[in-house]
This record gives structure tokens, sequence and C-alpha cells, in this order.
């Protein structure tokens, strides 16, 4: 039976867990299904919710070769960093969906993807690889979103909105519905803040907020 580990034991990964708890005890009931992984030598060897928090180099051990992965970082390049070390390691990744997420027909996601408690995503939609759907967010029709795409609570992404790889879109975010002919665009390693109604396309490495969201920074970002 497939066993499991989250990257982290911060509190997105703690939120997290009952989820995961739910849908690998639908598969499985053995113990020590689930451990955290953390870099926080602090934290190495310590019982957060009943699991045992082991690093990176003892997820590499015998023990815990088999196991899967998935991070449970916010940060999206963070989170991109801990998936290529893992690559790198040759672990492979599961996704977690909640018992309450609403996923319509023709939806692609990738791997490593996270879908929070009362999230949706509906009809037609492609979305990459480690992308993060926090508490009462969803993605709606016709939109493409890259990979290592992070969404805080409560985001609305309204149909044909195309999200750029890396991108970061803050609580109660708002982002309008593109046209037929030209989606609404958030760029690569975009951040969009907290509450930000986003009325137009914002660029690679743009910093918006406000209502309607304006560019306050461009910020330098990496490959």
């Amino acid at each position: 039976m497939a066993k499991f580990a989250i990257y982290s034991c911060e509190g997105f990964s703690r939120e997290i867990l009952p989820s995961l708890t739910r849908q690998a005890t639908a598969t499985d009931d053995s113990d020590n299904k689930i451990v955290f992984v953390d870099d926080d030598p602090t934290k190495i060897g310590t019982i957060i919710r009943g699991l045992s928090v082991i690093s990176f180099d003892e997820l590499q051990s015998k023990e815990h070769r088999n196991r899967l992965v998935c991070v449970g970082i916010a940060d999206p390049w963070v989170r991109k960093k801990v998936v290529d070390k893992c690559v790198v390691a040759g672990f492979s990744f599961f996704s977690i969906n909640d018992e309450t997420h609403v996923r319509f027909g023709n939806v692609d996601v990738g791997e490593g993807s996270i879908f929070c408690s009362f999230t949706m995503a509906t009809g037609d939609a492609c979305i990459g690889k480690h992308f993060h759907c926090n508490i009462y967010s969803y993605v709606a029709h016709d939109c493409r979103i890259g990979d290592f795409v992070t969404f805080a609570p409560r985001v609305c992404c309204n149909g044909r909105v195309e999200i750029d790889d890396l991108a970061y879109i803050g609580t109660g975010a708002l982002l309008k519905q593109g046209d037929n002919d030209k989606p609404l665009r958030i760029g690569r390693g975009a951040v969009v803040g907290m509450g930000a109604v986003v009325l137009r396309d914002v660029p690679d490495g743009g910093v918006v907020v406000g209502n309607p969201a304006k560019i306050i920074r461009i910020q330098e970002i990496g490959a």
C-alpha cells in the first residue's frame, strides 16, 4: 500500500493533513502511512499532529524511500526548489483532493496539486503541476494555469484567465473574466495582492494591489 510524505510541517501542511488522512485511509489503514518532512533541525525528530517529522536525508533511507511526496509550501519558488530536489532524488508525487472539492468535466490537472476544502475547478480548464488551491478558491472555465502557482484562500479566478508559472494570487483576489480572443493574463512570477481586483494583464514579475489592481513594482524573477 502507498505511503505518503508531506514536505513541510508548517501551517498549510497541517491544514491539509485531514484531507490527506481521509484520502489515505480510504485505501490503506496501516500505521505510519504519513510523515512530515522538514529542513528545520528544530522540527526534525519531533511529533506533530501525531506524525513523525523526518529529514530529507531520512526520507531517502530504505525505510522511507518508497513514499510518495506532496509539497505543502505556499511560496511558489521555494516549492519549486523542493520539488526539483525530490525529482533529482527520484521521488514520485501525489495530489491531495479534499472530499468537498468539486471538479467538473474536461479539467486536466498536473501532478502534486492540492485542492483544499470547498474548492472548485469547472469545465475545460488546464492546470499545471504542483498547483495549490486553498480553501474556498475556484478555477472557472477555459482557464490555463501554469506550474507552481499558488491560490491563497478565496481566490476568484473567472473564465478565460491565463496564469503563468510561479505566480502567487493572494487571499480574496478577484481575477476578471477574459475575452474569447484575449484572455486575462497573469505573468510568470507575478504576485497579486490580498483583495486585489485584477481587470488588466499583469506582466511577468509584476506585483499588483488594490481595486482596481495597480502595479506597485516589477520584481526580478529567476529561471
